[in-house]
């Protein structure tokens, strides 16, 4: 039941947030991006908070330990604000693609800070393979080739940035060990998020004056804020909290492709070659490290059986341990 309930929860996770790039796309057309994560973050905090109280009972929404509020920081600070405000602003540079792939580094670094930070999930020499594939993935999408280090460069660097704030978040979530639900934390973490991406906007010179305001705007406030927002960060931090950081965050893995069928959808993006094989490399970095959960000596037992279990009929067996060997266990 654990396992299809984390399941569950990685896929609408995964499709969410992989609509996320999308929008944000069609939505920086509008408006200005550090603005719009934090009108976004208004939205979802709105939603996710009346959701938090209709749901739960006014002692399980408060905080009582030190790990609450840790847990809390870390939501709004690294997980949720900074995370979206370098990828809104690295956005700007990049296609939905190339920004979901790039943010999918997300649960590359998550097993490296997890192995500092803690004790229960550790990198096996597994899953250094794994994260070896995933950074030659990373590199085959970012091009490093200096003619194009200046042509979206910073913005990939911005979305790298994104994804290290979001992975740090999510072990540090993790490690804070919080007595509040997910739904709680988020529904706390939410204003601290909102709060710094308007610090930001506001240094930064933004003004609500630059919103172009449509109907098309609306629409992708609408699905940042509500979808990919509240409902999404719901999934999320929950599946953190049953499948632990390093699995939560391979749902990075599958955006790209959300993304990228979203961006050539709606969008008319196209995807490069390059592109294309830094997300196969990517995904083959995936498989192993999802594949460190499976008993692969059971699996071939099962699928290809020991020869004393396809035996003949009416061989002898012999059983280990004893001095008797007979066709049926006697010595006659």
């Amino acid at each position: 039941m654990v396992a299809k309930r984390a399941l569950a929860l990685a896929l609408i996770t995964a499709v969410l947030f992989g609509g996320t790039f999308v929008a944000a796309k069609a939505g920086l057309e509008y408006f200005p991006p550090l603005l719009f994560v934090a009108l976004r973050f208004d939205v979802a905090t709105v939603g996710l908070v009346a959701f938090a109280v209709a749901t739960h009972s006014r002692a399980a929404l408060r905080p009582r330990t030190w790990g609450d509020l840790a847990g809390i920081l870390a939501t709004g600070i690294f997980a949720i604000g900074l995370a979206n405000a370098l990828l809104f602003v690295g956005q700007q540079y990049a296609t939905s693609a190339v920004g979901a792939i790039v943010f999918g580094l997300n649960p590359i670094l998550t097993p490296v800070l997890a192995a500092g930070l803690l004790a229960d999930e550790r990198l096996s020499r597994r899953g250094v393979v794994g994260l070896a594939l995933g950074l030659v993935g990373v590199a085959l999408v970012v091009d490093p080739d200096p003619a194009t280090l200046f042509a979206g460069g910073v913005g990939k660097l911005l979305l790298f940035g994104g994804a290290a704030s979001g992975a740090l978040g999510s072990v540090l979530i993790r490690r804070a060990d919080s007595t509040l639900s997910s739904t709680a934390r988020t529904a706390w973490g939410l204003p601290f998020g909102a709060a710094l991406t308007h610090l930001l906007s506001l240094s930064a010179g933004e003004s609500v004056a630059a919103v172009t305001w449509s109907q098309e705007a609306l629409l992708a406030l609408g699905y940042v804020g509500l979808f990919a927002g509240a409902v999404a960060y719901i999934t999320y931090f929950e599946l953190i909290d049953v499948a632990g950081a390093v699995r939560a965050n391979l749902v990075f893995y599958v955006t790209p492709a959300v993304a990228t069928l979203g961006g050539w959808a709606l969008l008319g993006e196209t995807v490069s070659v390059l592109t294309f094989a830094g997300f196969l490399t990517i995904f083959a970095g995936f498989a192993v490290l999802g594949s460190e959960s499976i008993d692969v000596r059971r699996l071939l037992e099962r699928v290809a059986p020991t020869a004393a279990d396809v035996r003949p009929a009416g061989a002898a067996r012999f059983d280990h341990g004893s001095d008797a060997v007979g066709f049926d266990g006697s010595d006659d």
